[in-house]
């Protein structure tokens, strides 16, 4: 590993595990008979294909695409100067990469919003009749897809997203240490929100002691989301420029940290808490979402259909008088806040061992709504002990 990139990162992934995923990519390519692989993200919260691929996320919506060879070292295209002397990102940045370009690609800009594509099709011009497949092409923007395919028409472009997901949901050792980690962080980050919660702060203000105690231990991107509410009121989440409400004695918060740590990696960790004494029917209410939670990760094992363990957890929840889910309620976590396999209807990777997946169902009731979401590792027969310390309470501040 270069001597800059151990100095300037705070958290490189191993050459050795790159070389993992390259290996077990490769693979299926060969099965396939596919020459190219082309990833494209512009963020990591739910961009995590290049940086699987090469250690580099993406940030900021600034486009960083992936070629991806089966017999040859890398190239990759990313937002910067045209100039090739100052192409982006640096040379000590990257392993296993022959040719770094980047352009002022801008999606703002109609007019150049698809000058990557342009450069990756200029350079499988050279591969008139090769098998190309785009990762999640679904999730390009329509201009970077179409470029490809009009500038390439004798390629021939197949799919295999449903294969590279899947190795990508199976975590190695060296990921599930650094998952263990975030998940740290995220009590920590937890931690400094719940000392910051007194009456007359502002929700915006508890989640910045969040989000700043999460980046004081490396995390690159950090979302906290506060609610509160009197006692009789539900709590459901607001965006960020609607967390301005003043938090007053005897309230209830919900807090929800969903941050990434120094080497890239997700969990998500939420708990309520109570300036005062907690109201009965919110108690009630968060007992069925552990009841709820609890029965999703008994059902979660090896080979296990994520959509039948929805249907069980909206039984339940239905049983007790509540909503079923209708959003994504539990799914797995990587280089992803959000990655395959989701418990929601379409879902057709099952559970695996070595996959971390978060289980967070809510009891959504008319006077009180209550979650906690927390995540577990699978193992060869069902799930590990959960790997957030923050005990699963409401908390009585």
């Amino acid at each position: 590993m270069h001597e800059k990139l151990n100095e300037k990162v705070i958290a490189p992934i191993s050459t050795g595990e790159l070389e993992r995923r390259w290996g077990a990519v490769r693979d299926r390519m060969n099965e396939h008979g596919i020459d190219f692989i082309v990833a494209h993200n512009h963020n990591d919260y739910l961009g995590g294909y290049v940086k699987w691929f090469t250690d580099e996320p993406a940030m900021h919506c600034y486009p960083i695409s992936v070629i991806f060879p089966v017999d040859d070292e890398m190239t990759t295209v990313c937002h910067g100067s045209n100039d090739p002397r100052f192409a982006s990102p640096p040379e000590w940045a990257l392993r296993r990469v022959k040719k770094r370009m980047s352009t002022p690609v801008m999606p703002s800009l109609n007019f150049a919003a698809t000058l990557d594509a342009e450069l990756i099709a200029e350079e499988l011009s050279a591969y008139p009749r090769a098998r190309i497949c785009m990762v999640n092409e679904d999730a390009m923007s329509a201009g970077f897809s179409r470029v490809l395919r009009e500038r390439l028409p004798n390629a021939n472009f197949v799919d295999i997203t449903d294969e590279i997901d899947l190795i990508k949901a199976i975590k190695s050792e060296e990921e599930i240490d650094r998952i263990r980690h975030n998940a740290w962080l995220h009590d920590e980050a937890l931690k400094a929100c719940f000392e910051t919660l007194e009456p007359g702060v502002r929700e915006f203000e508890v989640a910045a002691a969040g989000r700043n105690r999460s980046m004081m231990l490396g995390s690159e991107q950090h979302i906290v989301f506060v609610a509160s509410a009197p006692p009789g009121t539900p709590l459901p989440f607001n965006m960020p420029h609607a967390m301005n409400r003043r938090i007053e004695k005897g309230d209830q918060v919900n807090i929800l940290v969903e941050v990434n740590d120094a080497s890239g990696y997700y969990t998500h960790l939420s708990r309520i808490a109570v300036l005062g004494a907690i109201p009965d029917e919110l108690q009630e209410h968060y007992d069925i979402a552990i009841e709820a939670q609890n029965l999703s990760l008994g059902l979660i094992k090896p080979g296990a259909d994520p959509v039948e363990i929805l249907k069980a957890n909206n039984e339940f929840l239905e049983s007790k008088g509540l909503p079923g889910e209708s959003r994504v309620y539990a799914h797995s976590q990587g280089y992803d806040m959000v990655e395959r396999p989701s418990f929601q209807p379409g879902e057709t990777m099952k559970i695996a061992a070595n996959m971390n997946i978060a289980v967070h169902p809510a009891a959504n009731g008319k006077h009180a709504s209550a979650i906690s979401t927390d995540n577990y590792i699978v193992t060869e027969t069902g799930v590990s002990e959960c790997i957030h310390a923050t005990p699963k309470k409401i908390f009585s501040l």
